[in-house]
């Protein structure tokens, strides 16, 4: 009896050291792509409009900071800039209409006495001919016919100034100074834009680590969450099992707590650098052997909205 039963003992360690289904199970893990939610800049959390478990779509507003520095900002900017317009439009059209107008009747008037001393100096110099004045009466006269002429001379070159502005290079001086301005109020609009903290894609929100009235450094993580369609299964493969899966490979994932099957495809096979990382809940290999991370991408996607990050999923090679 005692030799019967030791035969039936060493019949079933052959028979379960045999049993290939055990062995070709690979246990794994459901991933999902990960995507943090960062400020730009620093600013006091005066609203939060998501929270933990919601799904937001790419635009939408997750929080609104308080900047009370960029709004003074925006109204220095604003000033700068109304100022540099006036400028350069002043070193651009020179004087005022009303200007242009005083300039007019002074050249109407100039004109006049211009053409009155021509008229004079001609008349003298016909009399200067027949000795009828003398050359001191012609002098004095052609000095003021010469005092008259450039006058109007001066007040033309005045009104042509005047219509026509400023020196080019104070009309380039103010241009710049008013680019410059718009330039500081487009930096600031911008800033301004940052107060509002903007879901990058398509996301379910995991985490959000700060409260009303806390302070949201540069850099600093708002919210934690997944990435929509980022769902993907993580195996941990041995050396000794690489050559039953390749790139591109169709192979089809169980995941038990579902009871059902997804069918997918290996998009990446690496080597892990730490034993930290191993997917698998109880790894079957020497350890003498190199160990692989394969990463399958669900075929349909929506076949994996249902799936919990961190559950157990299986793989027979």
């Amino acid at each position: 009896m005692k030799r019967v039963f030791v035969i039936l003992l060493l019949t079933s360690i052959v028979i379960c050291c045999k049993n290939p289904k055990k062995d070709s199970i690979i246990q794994g893990k459901v991933e999902n792509e990960q995507i943090a939610v960062v400020s730009k800049i620093p600013g006091k959390i005066i609203k939060i409009m998501v929270k933990e478990g919601d799904f937001v779509k790419k635009g939408d507003t997750l929080a609104i900071l308080d900047i009370p520095e960029v709004d003074a900002k925006k109204s220095q900017a604003e000033g700068a800039l109304i100022s540099a317009k006036a400028q350069y439009t002043m070193a651009v059209k020179g004087a005022t209409s009303n200007q242009i107008l005083q300039l007019e009747a002074k050249k109407q008037g100039l004109k006049e006495q211009y053409e009155f001393a021509q008229k004079s100096i001609k008349r003298l110099s016909n009399m200067l001919k027949d000795s009828l004045v003398s050359q001191q009466t012609y002098d004095e006269t052609f000095a003021k016919y010469q005092g008259a002429q450039a006058q109007y001379n001066a007040v033309i070159a005045e009104l042509d100034d005047a219509k026509k502005g400023g020196r080019i290079e104070q009309q380039n001086m103010a241009l710049g100074q008013q680019e410059r301005a718009i330039g500081a109020l487009e930096e600031v609009e911008t800033a301004n834009k940052e107060r509002y903290i903007i879901a990058p894609q398509d996301m379910s929100i995991e985490t959000i680590t700060l409260n009303l009235g806390e302070l949201a450094l540069p850099g600093y993580t708002l919210f934690n969450g997944f990435i929509s369609d980022g769902t993907y299964f993580r195996f941990t493969i041995p050396e000794s099992k690489l050559n039953k899966i390749k790139k591109g490979q169709q192979i089809t994932v169980s995941v038990p707590f579902t009871d059902k099957s997804i069918k997918g495809h290996v998009t990446t096979i690496k080597q892990l650098g730490a034993y930290g990382t191993i997917a698998t809940a109880y790894p079957d290999y020497e350890m003498q052997e190199s160990l692989f991370e394969v990463k399958i991408a669900p075929n349909n996607n929506s076949e994996t909205k249902d799936l919990i990050t961190k559950t157990t999923v299986t793989l027979s090679l």
